[in-house]
This record gives C-alpha cells, sequence and structure tokens, in this order.
C-alpha cells in the first residue's frame, strides 16, 4: 500500500496566526475545505503550528457568540496538532486519526515542514478502492473454481 506522502493532497490551504476569523472563513469557502493549517515560515520552510476547522468557527465563535472582528485564527486554532510523517502507511495515519480523535492530519517531511493534508475521508478513499480490489479476487476464484468442475 502506497505512503501517506503518496496519497494526501498537497495543495494546502494555510493561513497565519494573525489573519482575521472573516479572512480565514473565505479562505475555506473560496477552496472549499473544512479547515485551514496555520503556519509559521521558517528558513523558507512552512511548518504547521495549528489547525483552524469550520467547528471552530461554529462551536467556538457562534455559539458564544463572540465577535469575529476582534479574533484572529491564532486565538482560536487548536495549538495541540497531531501531524503525520509522509513516510507513514495508510494504517498508521488511522491509528493517529482514531488514537487522538481527529479527522485531518497536516502532512510532514523529515525537518516537520508541511507537505501536505490527508483527510478520514481520503483514506476512506483509498481503503474503498482496495476492498474492491479483493472483491474481483473473490469474483475470479467463483469463475475459476465454476470452470475446473465442469
Amino acid at each position: 500500500m502506497a505512503t501517506i506522502g503518496e496519497l494526501c493532497n498537497r495543495e494546502v490551504v494555510v493561513a497565519s496566526a494573525d489573519t482575521t476569523i472573516t479572512a480565514a472563513a473565505k479562505l475555506m469557502r473560496h477552496h472549499h475545505v473544512g479547515c485551514i493549517v496555520v503556519v509559521e515560515e521558517s528558513g523558507g520552510a512552512r511548518m504547521p503550528v495549528g489547525i483552524f476547522t469550520d467547528r471552530d468557527i461554529v462551536l467556538e465563535i457562534c455559539a458564544m457568540e463572540l465577535d469575529q472582528d476582534l479574533l484572529t485564527v491564532g486565538d482560536i486554532m487548536s495549538r495541540d496538532l497531531v501531524t503525520v510523517r509522509e513516510s507513514e502507511g495508510v494504517l498508521e495515519a488511522m491509528e493517529i486519526m482514531r488514537y487522538k480523535g481527529v479527522r485531518r492530519l497536516p502532512v510532514v517531511g523529515a525537518e516537520g515542514q508541511l507537505t501536505g493534508i490527508i483527510s478520514v475521508d481520503d483514506l476512506i478513499d483509498v481503503v474503498a478502492e482496495e476492498l474492491g480490489e479483493l472483491t474481483k479476487v473473490l469474483a475470479r476464484e467463483q469463475a475459476r473454481e465454476a470452470v475446473a468442475r465442469k
């Protein structure tokens, strides 16, 4: 099976911690995504420092009736960022998601730099494709057996 680096989306929507909530929401809407990876530039690399999701907008801002014009992404983002190395496999990524209770994982290179993102939806697609291939094995075996028993 492929590595996460081969499967992840390399076009990650990013923002800095000082991005306004309104600007972040517009970025999410424009790119049709449910999260933004918050990064800091370090030596020419984008280093992930947090994640900001559409749920953060609803649960932390709207539900609490906070003024979004006074807040930045850095005020609300999840700072206990969970990542996966691009060299890891699908099973390892699923285990991290399950253990940490997250739906999205920023993908990082050997130096911790952001290289992509992978979501539960992406992994479901991969696993479904693999299961589809297994069903073809069963069908082929049944066909071979039918021919052999004639």
